[in-house]
Parts: structure tokens; C-alpha cells; sequence
């Protein structure tokens, strides 16, 4: 076994080995500290090196070595915790000579523990002077080269631990993501909705328009899909009686990867009975506000490349007048699907056999020509009816629906609806999108009789809303890749 380990872990090995002869477990035990190094900043960074003397503060931290450099009978080493980095000075004439060889058999990457005094040394840099020094865990492999760490993107998603460790970065955007999550819950709770939780597994595949993820249950001999969206069984609850409800959950859907979309992500579906769209809408930018600011302070973000406002209200740009606005195409007209399949032809849109209406033109040439142009927060609103299954129908114009996107800088961030709650349109919908599956469209709704029957109870007149919250973390850390966001991320195998 020997020949598979490199020279450095063989050193490493050597150390273990002499740490077991002293007595020591390599690999050992609990520790108690008493502070981590920002609590320590807080507290002391202000202070002078007389002051810290003079309060003679005893503390008890714990940390990996990340530098560590001898000037004879003195050492010094930057432990890192979940906060930052820290100084510790282990002088020989403290600690001792037993103590001191300990802490010369020690690596870059060991984990140790250090009880001692808070000082400043005398190029001011906050320090702990040890006067115990505990070794805790032996690393057996280096660290990354310091000037150079993870260099490789992918290498970095594959050993997020070591990721971790290296990048400051992204430690903060892992300790970042759970407040924003937290800060979405504090809002919707002071909404006095609830928060639930439903179904990962389903017989039926509903709720978005997307490609599943398909399993098998072996009790039961047959196959489920893990979910492509909360809405149906949430919209249950509201039928139940819940009034309001919020699910934060995984949702799998079975497609590409790319910097924006990963197959498992996380999502806020929240509904609100006797809502609708623009209620959505006040609660789409109140949302963002109050998570912006629980969470930085501030409503004013940079990212790709742009300064970003998060301060309600949001632009609203309806998509027929997007389309006409950009290409000079006026789908609000009345026309047939070949007139509608000529001005694709006519403007390059490709269409796809399942993509034969009117509805489905107008979505693509959005897509083709009006995305890009969005930076700031818009709602998208105005959502042809071949592509909303579950929205409410315009009462002004039924082949349109009460429904709005939230885009911003080209991306989609939420999508939210007036419900719809009529059983019988419903129905309709449902087989509309079965014969759109027939046709070949994988992301197609099956008919989902349950819901159905759960509408011909009574749905009150509801709001639903959808948000990505990976999408949500990017913006506000700054990441433009939702692999940055999500500590393990799907990757392609390695050959």
C-alpha cells in the first residue's frame, strides 16, 4: 500500500506515527473553545496591545493550520474556523519543550486547539498567545498550493470540501444561503402563512412544464416521479382550508446543465386564497425587499455586470407588447397558426411540432428577441394560454392568462399566477396537454384527475407564486453560476 501514497503523505504518515509514539491520538477528541475568530475580532480588533495586556482576556479556540512558520523557539500559525482566520503565537518558554516539539510535528491542514491569551504582537495583529496547545487531527494529504488553491472550476465543485477550505468566497456564499432561506421564512411567516411540507415522490407528473426524473417503487410495482414542482398538493391544502401555505423544497427536473440551471435545485412556492396576480406582485417585491435587507442591509446589488435594484415597485412589461415593441410583430391581432407559423418563418423562430399555436409563437419569439433586453426586476405578465395550464384565463382576453414571470438581467427568478379554479377549464387544460404529449412534448402536464376532483370542492379565488431560490442566492452573493451556490452540485462523471 505504501507505493500508492506521494512523498508528502508519506512525511505526513511518519508524524502520525511519531504523534502515537508520544502518546497522542492522531485523530482525537472532543474540544471545548470558548470563541471563534470573528466573535474574537468583534470583541478585541479595536483594542490596543496595552489594553489587551491589561485585560488579560483567556480564551479557547480551534482551527486548521493554514500557515505556520519557527524563528526558533517561537512559532507562529493561522488557525481557520468557520469565520475567518486567526493568529497564534506558540512561544517555547510557555508552553514548554514537550509541547513545542508537538507543535513542530504539526502540518499545514492539522487541526489543533489552542487555549492561551488574547494579545496584539507588535505589528498589531490580533493573536492568541498559547498557553496550551492540543493537536486534534492529523492531516494526511496537503492542502492546495496557497498562491494557486483550486484553480480547476470543476475540481472545485467535486471537493467542495477542499473548496471550502481555500476559498473565502465561497465559504461565505454556504453561510449565506441558509439566512436568505431563513429571511424568506421570516417574511411569509409575518404573512401568517404556514410553512409545509409534501410530496417528493408522485404517480403523476404535474405542476410545470418540465422533463421528470423517473423511479420505481418496489412495494408497490410501479413507477413514480420525483417532483418537477410543490403546486398541486399545495393548492390541495388551500382547498383544505390552510388559506395559506409555503413549501422551501427540492425540485428535480430532468435536464441540461449550464450556469443557470442545475437538475436539483430549490424553490419557495407560496399561495394565498383570496389573491391574485397583483397581490403576487406586492408580495414578489416586499419578498425580495425584506430578505435583501435582513440579509445585507441594502437593496442595491452588483451582478453581471450591472447594478441591481431590488426596491419596489418592478417595471411590468406585457409580453404581446414586448414582441412588438422589439421586432414590430403584433400578435394581439387576431390570426391562425400558418399566419402565426409564417412570421416565425419569417424571423428564423424555430418551432417544434408540440410548439404549433399561436400561444406557443408568442412565447418564443419573447424568448428569441425581448429576454435579453430585461436587466432590471420585470414582470413579464400576459402569458399566452397555450403555455399557462394552470393559470386563470384574462377575463378581457381568454387566449391570454392571469399570470407574470419575474426576470432580471435575461433570467427568470419567479413565476407566479391567479389560480385557476374552475374544475372544468381545468380538465380541458389537462387534456389539452395530453394531446401536446402525444405530439412528442416531454414537459407536457398529465391529467391529474385528483386535482381535478379536489377543485370541484371549491378553490377560493387564490395567488400562487413560484421563486428559484438558487437564483435568488446568486444575485445576492454575486455568483453567476448556480454551481457556486449549491455546495454539491450535479457534474458530469469523470472518464
Amino acid at each position: 500500500m505504501a507505493e500508492e501514497y506521494t512523498d508528502q503523505q508519506l512525511a505526513r504518515i511518519q508524524k502520525m506515527n511519531q504523534l502515537k509514539e508520544m502518546g497522542i491520538d492522531p485523530f482525537g477528541h472532543a474540544y471545548k473553545r470558548t470563541h471563534r475568530s470573528g466573535e474574537l475580532r468583534k470583541l478585541y480588533q479595536d483594542k490596543t496591545k496595552e489594553e489587551l495586556d491589561a485585560m488579560d482576556v483567556q480564551v479557547a479556540i480551534a482551527g486548521r493550520i493554514m500557515t505556520k512558520r519557527r524563528m526558533g523557539k517561537l512559532g507562529f500559525m493561522h488557525l481557520l474556523d468557520r469565520d475567518g482566520q486567526i493568529q497564534s503565537v506558540v512561544n517555547k518558554r510557555i508552553v514548554g519543550d514537550e509541547v513545542y516539539e508537538i507543535f513542530k510535528l504539526s502540518d499545514l491542514g492539522d487541526i489543533v486547539g489552542i487555549q492561551g491569551k488574547v494579545i496584539k504582537t507588535d505589528s498589531g495583529e490580533l493573536s492568541i498567545e498559547a498557553h496550551e496547545y492540543t493537536h486534534l487531527s492529523k492531516a494526511l494529504r496537503p492542502l492546495p498550493e496557497k498562491f494557486h488553491g483550486l484553480t480547476d472550476v470543476e475540481e472545485r465543485y467535486r471537493r467542495r470540501y477542499l473548496d471550502l477550505i481555500m476559498n473565502e468566497n465561497s465559504r461565505n456564499i454556504a453561510i449565506m444561503r441558509p439566512r436568505i432561506i431563513r429571511a424568506i421564512q421570516h417574511y411569509l411567516d409575518g404573512q401568517g402563512m404556514i410553512e409545509v411540507e409534501t410530496p417528493i415522490l408522485s404517480p403523476i407528473l404535474g405542476g410545470a412544464n418540465a422533463r421528470p426524473f423517473i423511479t420505481h417503487h418496489n412495494a408497490l410495482d410501479r413507477d413514480f416521479y420525483l417532483r418537477i414542482a410543490t403546486e398541486l398538493s399545495l393548492k390541495r391544502l388551500i382547498v383544505g382550508g390552510m388559506e395559506g401555505v409555503y413549501e422551501i423544497g427540492r425540485i428535480f427536473r430532468n435536464e441540461g446543465m449550464d450556469p443557470k440551471h442545475n437538475p436539483e435545485f430549490t424553490t419557495v412556492e407560496a399561495y394565498l386564497a383570496y389573491s391574485d396576480l397583483e397581490g403576487m406582485m406586492k408580495l414578489n417585491e416586499e419578498l425580495f425587499e425584506a430578505v435583501a435587507m435582513e440579509t445585507y442591509g441594502k437593496t442595491d446589488f452588483e451582478y453581471a455586470g450591472h447594478t441591481i435594484s431590488l426596491k419596489a415597485p418592478y417595471k411590468r412589461w406585457d409580453m404581446t407588447d414586448a414582441v412588438k415593441e422589439i421586432t414590430g410583430v403584433d400578435f394581439r391581432v387576431p390570426m391562425t397558426v400558418e399566419e402565426a407559423l409564417n412570421l416565425a418563418k419569417e424571423h428564423h423562430v424555430e418551432v417544434a411540432p408540440h410548439q404549433h399555436s399561436v400561444g406557443n409563437i408568442i412565447s418564443l419569439f419573447f424568448d428569441e428577441f425581448c429576454e435579453d433586453k430585461i436587466i432590471q426586476p420585470t414582470f413579464v405578465t400576459g402569458h399566452p394560454i397555450e403555455i399557462s395550464p394552470l393559470a386563470k384565463k384574462d377575463e378581457k382576453d381568454p387566449r391570454f392568462t392571469q399570470r407574470f414571470e419575474l426576470m432580471i438581467c435575461g433570467t427568470e427568478y419567479d413565476n407566479a399566477f391567479t389560480e385557476l379554479n374552475d374544475p372544468i377549464d381545468q380538465r380541458e387544460r389537462f387534456e389539452k396537454q395530453m394531446e401536446l404529449k402525444n405530439l412528442g412534448d416531454d414537459e407536457a402536464n398529465e391529467m391529474d384527475t385528483d386535482y381535478v376532483e379536489a377543485l370541484e370542492y371549491g378553490l377560493p379565488p387564490t395567488g400562487g407564486i413560484g421563486i428559484g431560490v438558487d437564483r435568488l442566492v446568486m444575485l445576492l452573493t454575486g455568483a453567476e453560476s448556480i454551481r457556486e451556490v449549491l455546495l454539491f452540485p450535479t457534474m458530469k462523471p469523470i472518464d
